[in-house]
This record gives C-alpha cells, structure tokens and sequence, in this order.
C-alpha cells in the first residue's frame, strides 16, 4: 500500500537571515489572488475560493479545449468552420455582447477564431468554434467540463462556451483561473505566445464596408513589462474581471481580480496588482537544474530507489530586500511504483520560509526504472508479506 512519504532535509540557509512580514497590497477588487509560477509561492489571496460567475473568463476554457486538440492533432489552425445562419442571428448586434463581426454564411479558419475569441473576446467566434468541434455548444461544453476535471478545476463549472449569464450554471473561483492560466502557459507555450498578446485583429467591415480593427481587451499589455496575456470579462451579474500573466528576469506571476465596477477600475487596479507582485517580492535560486535533491524508495522495479532531480532551476520567492531561513521537505506516494520514466513527475520540494510561506516545486526522476521480472516481483511479494 501507498503511503504519503516526506523526507526532511536540512535547513536551507541564504547569507545574512532575517524574518520579515509578507509584503501586504491594499486592493478595490473583492476577489483577488496572485501566485508566482516560478515558485508555486502564493504571494496574494482574497476570497479565492468563492465561486463566482466567469463572464468572458469562460472563454479561457473554450481556447485550451482548442490548443490541446491543436497539439493533438484532432484540430487543425488552417481548418475552416462554417458561420451557421442560426449562430449568427442569435450572436451579432448590440445585445449579444462582444463580437468578432462574424458574417452569416462565412467560413473561418480556427486560428482567426482563436483571434477572434482571444483578442476581441468574441461571443459569436466562441459559439462558432464550439459548434464546428463538437456539432452543438453543449456537446462542447461536456468536453471543456471533462477537461476541467483532469486539470483538477474542482470549483468550475461550464455550461457555455462564452460565459454568457445561464443563472449560475456556469462558475468559476479565481484559484482555478490562476491554475487554468498556469496550465495553458506551460502546457501550450507556443500557441500561447501566438494568440493571447496580439495588441488588435481585424475582422468584419462596417455597413459602409470599411474594415473593422479592435484593440485587445488586455489592461497590462503594454502597460507591465513582460505581460502577455490573457483574458478580461464582464457582465452585470459578475462585474468587471481579469486573468493576467507576465513575465520578468524568468519570473512569471499569474493574477486574477472579479468584481470590480468599471473598466478603468479593473485596469487600473490589474496594473498595481502586477506590479506589486515584481516590485514586493524577489526570487532567490535554490537548487541547480539537474542537481539530485533525494532517493525515493520504487515498489517493484528492477532497481529498489530512483533519485529526484530538480527538472528546472528552483527558486523560491520572497519578500524584497530579505533572506529569511528556509526548510525543506520531500513529499511523495510512495514506494513509487515502477515503471518510471526519466523525467516524470513524481515527488514535490516543499519549502517553508521563516515567514511562514509555503512554497512546493516539482521533482522529477533521474532516470528510467523498468518493472521487475518475474522472480523480482516475487521476491517482493516475499518480502513484503513476511514484512
């Protein structure tokens, strides 16, 4: 049986120790948080976990359905969707909200829907993808919920494709838009980078039949150095919100803020947040690329350990100008059971600053360990029944 192994290691200490109080950050937004992706460091948390309606926060969703069928191969960008006359009459002129200008009739290649969805935060683009992947919006809906669950979203719920006000059908909490935000960047960079800091696209003509070019939604792109993404909402229900992302010397922080009660408040208030986040904290590096941190034990396999290495640089983060003291503990399931991968995740460095800060960073196996043959695993079904 399995059983949940923490190994304590010394205590990590940096130059000069000190303790001081996490940096503190005053904010409009009732609904805010902040983690630094570099370190797994929650650095900003106010009410979190309440689940709340996504407005066009949903539509984060709907485009990381789209990227991991891309990177499967089951969706092609220069594939061509049909604009359905009933999906357009249903999502154009002022009562349908935001919109991409889609024409009845037209077909439009995914990647100028993904455009359309990301940088103008089109309603009509979102239903328009949804029914050329899945025939209907809620057969599209069954798919974003199921990859919901695998990406561990247990506060979210879709019951559209666009985030458009179903009485509460569809929610959200700002922590899994944080870990939605998170999962996207890391696991789809490059289409990432491709689609969400576009400043404007254009798409559509006016009645006069001039081209229609729309600036990106995004309150910290151009305004925050490094800021790439990723998506703004707002509904009357949900008020006005945002899910952010930048980068900085290697750092990479992903905010959320909900609830706010204009466009210049949720800019204004999007843009110190970021700030704050770089400017408050700082990241020291811990542990080298490669560097083996511990020996796990391995549960029938032709070796009986496998050494965690770190998979990247770990860093920690901390408030600016201070060293605190650190401790750190390897957590894992275990024994782990074989076969093992060189490179898969499989145990976490839990790091806890004298500031009471908890920060958890991955780590992977050095090397492949292939399952025992068959006179290994009876000598461990031997040994483990005698004990």
């Amino acid at each position: 049986m399995k059983k949940l192994i923490v190994a304590p290691l010394v205590a990590l200490a940096l130059a000069h120790p000190s303790i001081a109080a996490a940096p503190q950050f005053q904010t409009a937004a009732p609904i805010a948080y902040m983690e630094d992706l570099s370190s797994g460091a929650v650095l900003f948390a106010r009410d979190a976990d309440r689940r709340m309606p996504p407005a066009s926060l949903a539509k984060m969703m709907t485009v990381y359905v789209a990227f991991d069928m891309v990177k499967k191969g089951e969706l092609k960008l220069d594939q061509m969707m049909p604009v359905r006359p009933e999906t357009w009459a249903k999502w154009h002129g002022p009562s349908a909200g935001s919109t991409m200008f889609l024409s009845s009739g037209e077909n439009v290649s995914v990647a100028n829907l993904l455009y359309g969805i990301v940088t103008l935060s089109g309603n009509d683009a979102c239903i328009v993808l949804a029914e050329g992947i899945s025939g209907s919006e809620q057969a599209f809906t069954e798919r974003m919920n199921r990859k919901a669950a695998e990406l561990g979203l247990k506060d979210s719920h879709f019951g559209t494709a666009n985030g458009w006000p179903d009485n509460g059908v569809t929610y959200v909490t700002a922590h899994d838009l944080a870990k939605l935000a998170a999962a996207t960047i890391t696991n789809y960079p490059d289409l990432y980078k491709q689609f969400y800091s576009k400043r404007d696209f254009t798409w559509g003509k006016t009645m006069g039949g001039s081209a229609i070019t729309q600036a990106n939604r995004d309150p910290i792109l151009g305004r925050v150095a490094g800021a790439d993404g990723l998506k703004t909402g707002h509904t009357e229900e949900a008020g006005y919100g945002f899910t952010g992302s930048a980068v900085q010397n290697g750092r990479r922080l992903v905010m959320v803020v909900a609830g706010l009660t204009s466009s210049g408040q949720r800019a204004e208030e999007s843009v110190r947040f970021m700030e704050w986040g770089f400017r408050a904290w700082q990241s020291k590096p811990i542990v080298a690329k490669g560097k083996k941190v511990e020996t796990a034990a391995v549960q029938l396999g032709d070796a009986s350990s496998v050494g965690l290495v770190a998979p990247k640089a770990l860093t920690v983060t901390l408030p600016a100008g201070t060293s605190p003291t650190m401790t750190a503990k390897v957590v894992y399931d275990g024994p782990i059971k074989a076969p093992i991968k060189a490179g898969q995740h499989v145990a976490d460095l839990v790091v806890t600053t004298s500031d009471g800060l908890q920060q958890t960073m991955p780590l992977v196996a050095e090397k492949d360990v292939a399952e025992a043959g068959f006179f290994g695993r009876a000598w461990a079904g031997l040994t483990g029944f005698f004990g």
